[in-house]
């Protein structure tokens, strides 16, 4: 069983996440859209892991939005050029910061 102390540092590590998450577009709508279509699509096969672990592959906004198109073309999803960008332009603002 995980101590107080444990479980508290967890639950507060997930509350500045999601706060740091639901904050970081302000009131951007590419912002918006991106994360839409990335909890529509890309949540399906992977968590936030890959976006915040320590070892990163992608290093640029170039690499970035290679890899949303390369997920896309491996998932058959057919996305518009737009929605590629929307979610590449999501994951910089709540995760890279390029």
């Amino acid at each position: 069983m995980p101590s107080k102390k444990l479980t508290g540092y967890f639950t507060l590590m997930t509350a500045l996440l999601f706060s740091v998450t639901a904050t970081a577009g302000g009131g951007d709508e590419q912002f918006s859209r991106g994360k839409a279509l990335l909890e529509e699509h890309c949540i399906t096969c992977h968590g936030s892991e890959m976006y915040t672990r320590p070892n990163r592959r992608v290093t640029s906004t170039e690499a970035l939005g290679a890899q949303v198109r390369r997920c896309d073309a491996n998932l058959g999803l057919k996305l518009f050029d737009e929605d590629a960008d929307d979610i590449a332009h999501y994951l910089n603002k709540a995760y890279y910061k390029f």
